[in-house]
């Protein structure tokens, strides 16, 4: 921090007598002065050295090799991916990444109140630190990224003096620039939206603790303007990242080793992208059957089923998953690429919110009930055994018993793997925060989301116990968080499945069996008889080592045994 104050001055002096320079010098020519030699010599030599001295960049270039930074990441795998980004922005500026580091960035959620309470609470802490802090030689910077520093900017800095700094998230790139500024005594703030911005040339630092999965962001912000929804002020307009850029991040995962992608995007299945000019046309995207969008359909671009095409191709020992899409955006030659391509995960999050057609409208969601679940039979249809999860509201404003019970009965109906249900929380700035009452009390949405919960492990222990006696993929993750003698991985529907560790051999072949047997580690596939299950995850024993496409080719069917269930509760 010494170092800093030194520096201080100069850039006060320097700017401020930068313009008056410039002044003069363009006066100068309207109007002669006479200047005597020794006065001339000491200004050419003034000037030479200004020309020939340091820059800002230079300054900033060493506060930040001399910088540390820790990043606490909350909320949704776009802030996982934000994270990544805004590392590799400050590392390249020299900053080294520590646990217990002198600037401290929450990268954070503004998705519901609790997710904000959470940030309040943790900057009361972490201000109470920096006041410890303050009389040391490197004075700690706290800053605020993301969505919650989008929607409370003035708010934050207000309430929270000892903040240093805000970036929303079209703001990263901003970062060096903002801390250099913070640096220096002063709070910095860059909370403006971006109607381009994708980070399409910042390879992401992946952060994964064992490297076996990645999430690859393809477009940022959304357009669907769902009434209780607050992201498409938080994170702005619908853009996606060009092909080239996406196509050339997953070819360096997959040369590290990498053995699962994740496509990210707040709205990934609307992905289009305009651009190169051959990728232009007049035909408008395909909607799902019987769903409609507050704006107008976009012609042109490559769209979802063309990105996914692509990337499948690149390495058929890589999963590929992708999340979070809308319901709108499932044609059917998305669905047939699913089931064509042996290394697309058969899971699909198909967010429904509520089982109410009137819930539905006042959401502004653009399908009933009646056209999402003809949708759901299309795909089970179309990908036999497809594993399905969902998103549900409990207690949005107008609901009522009876619709409350046709949720009941959709989750009965369609039988997801994966449940993610949350309390309603009014955001302002919505569409329901200027147009809907939020009147469904507390210990109602509290009751009416149990309810939704008990339903939803209800089905999944049904689902899950026909699973018995079946043989699953699944890609090792590592230690269980339970006992060290088990190891955990995920199947191909997206659910935990837990087995003791052992050796094991490899798969057998045309030739005979592999007799050798090795330790599993993270990253590799198994072959796991499931022997128990539960409403959560599944438990096995390991037969035998084995890749994606081998297993694709030997157990065609290992997918289809039936489909699996868990459920996770938030905003309670």
């Amino acid at each position: 921090m010494r170092n800093t104050n030194r520096l201080r001055p100069i850039f006060l002096t320097f700017e401020q007598w930068l313009p008056r320079w410039s002044l003069q010098h363009r006066l100068c020519f309207s109007k002669p002065v006479r200047v005597h030699s020794n006065e001339e010599s000491r200004a050419d030599q003034f000037k030479t050295r200004v020309a020939t001295g340091p820059r800002f960049h230079d300054f900033d270039s060493e506060m930040g090799n001399s910088r540390t930074v820790c990043f606490e990441t909350y909320g949704c795998q776009m802030n996982v991916n934000d994270t990544e980004i805004a590392w590799s922005i400050l590392q390249k500026k020299g900053y080294k990444r520590t646990s217990d580091a002198d600037v401290v960035l929450l990268v954070t959620c503004s998705i519901r109140e609790k997710a904000e309470q959470t940030i309040w609470n943790r900057l009361r802490q972490l201000t109470a630190m920096k006041k410890r802090r303050l009389k040391t030689s490197v004075p700690m910077k706290i800053g605020v990224l993301g969505c919650m520093a989008e929607r409370l900017k003035s708010e934050l800095l207000e309430r929270e003096k000892l903040l240093d700094v805000l970036a929303g998230p079209d703001a990263y790139r901003d970062l060096p620039r903002l801390l250099s500024v913070a640096h220096g005594g002063q709070q910095a703030s860059n909370v403006l939206l971006s109607l381009e911005e994708t980070y399409a040339d910042v390879m992401p630092v992946h952060h994964s603790p064992q490297g076996y999965s990645a999430f690859v962001s393809i477009m940022r912000g959304c357009d669907n303007m769902c009434s209780y929804c607050i992201v498409p002020f938080t994170r702005g307009r619908e853009r996606s990242r060009p092909v080239s850029s996406i196509l050339g991040e997953v070819h360096i995962l997959s040369e590290q080793g990498v053995k699962e992608v994740t496509l990210l995007g707040q709205n990934v299945n609307s992905y289009r992208d305009t651009s190169e000019e051959q990728f232009c046309s007049s035909e408008p995207g395909q909607l799902s059957r019987g769903f409609r969008t507050v704006y107008r359909a976009r012609p042109g671009g490559l769209r979802f089923a063309d990105l996914l095409d692509r990337v499948s191709l690149i390495d058929p020992d890589m999963r590929i998953r992708f999340t979070s899409p809308h319901p709108k955006d499932f044609p059917d030659e998305v669905l047939q690429l699913i089931k064509e391509r042996a290394n697309i995960c058969k899971q699909i999050h198909l967010p429904a919110q509520s089982g109410s057609s009137t819930v539905l409208q006042a959401m502004r969601r653009g399908y009933s009930r009646e056209a999402y679940l003809e949708l759901v039979d299309n795909i089970k249809r179309i990908i036999p055994g497809v594993s399905l999860s969902s998103d549900f509201i409990s207690g949005f404003c107008g609901e009522t018993e009876e619709d409350h019970l046709q949720t009941l009965s959709l989750i009965r109906e369609v039988r997801y793997n994966v449940g993610f249900l949350f309390a309603y929380s009014m955001r302002k700035k919505t569409h329901a925060f200027h147009r809907l009452q939020d009147d469904v009390p507390a210990e109602v949405k509290q009751r009416r989301l149990e309810e939704l919960i008990s339903m939803f492990r209800e089905e999944a222990t049904k689902v899950n116990s026909a699973l018995l006696g079946s043989t699953q993929l699944v890609l090792v993750e590592g230690e269980s968080k339970r006992s060290a003698q088990d190891l955990c991985g995920r199947n191909d529907g997206n659910v935990k499945v837990i087995f003791p560790r052992q050796e094991v051999g490899g798969q057998p072949t045309d030739t005979g069996t592999d007799t050798h047997t090795s330790p599993i580690n993270p990253g590799d596939y198994v072959l796991v008889k499931i022997e128990s299950a539960n409403s959560q995850s599944l438990r096995g024993h390991a037969l035998s080592h084995t890749s994606l496409s081998d297993s694709a080719t030997r157990l065609p069917d290992h997918r289809h045994d039936g489909q699996l269930a868990s459920v996770s509760r938030h905003g309670v």
